[in-house]
């Protein structure tokens, strides 16, 4: 059985306002933001507004409401910066990797010949990731 959702878990407190982000995008079914602990230039998070401990646990309805927002921001950062190609990740409970209990998609934009960095990595500051968010936000707003 899985267990509950944990309305105190890192997102959900960046969903209400309660924690900082580097915020790329938001509609009425999902929220993006850069991911502090980046695998490689780049790294987003896209979150569901509903509360969802993950993919296993998720409404039908509110999974395919938040995807359109996944599409838009891979599209965004491989074009806002120049990728190659770009990842999209999503862990479900321990054994997969997931860390954070809210259902989050991963996107990474790749650059032929570099490796991502393994998971977990140092903590970027946001004056850091904030230059890359921009190019990802034009982007957005310059299809």
């Amino acid at each position: 059985m899985t267990a509950a959702y944990d309305s105190q878990n890192i997102f959900a407190k960046i969903l209400r306002g309660e924690a900082p982000c580097v915020k790329l995008y938001e509609d009425e079914a999902a929220f993006a933001f850069m991911d502090i602990m980046p695998r490689g230039p780049g790294h987003l998070l896209v979150i569901p507004k509903t509360p969802a401990r993950n993919i296993l646990d998720i409404e039908a309805e509110a999974l395919a409401a938040m995807m359109p927002a996944v599409k838009k921001l891979a599209v965004a950062a491989k074009a806002g910066l120049g990728a190659d190609g770009v990842t999209v990740a999503q862990f479900s409970e321990p054994a997969s990797g997931q860390v954070v209990y809210h259902l989050h998609f991963h996107v990474i934009p790749c650059f032929d010949g570099v490796t991502l960095k393994p998971p977990g990595g140092p903590i970027a500051p946001a004056a850091e990731l904030e230059p890359i968010a921009a190019k990802i936000r034009a982007a957005l707003t310059n299809p």
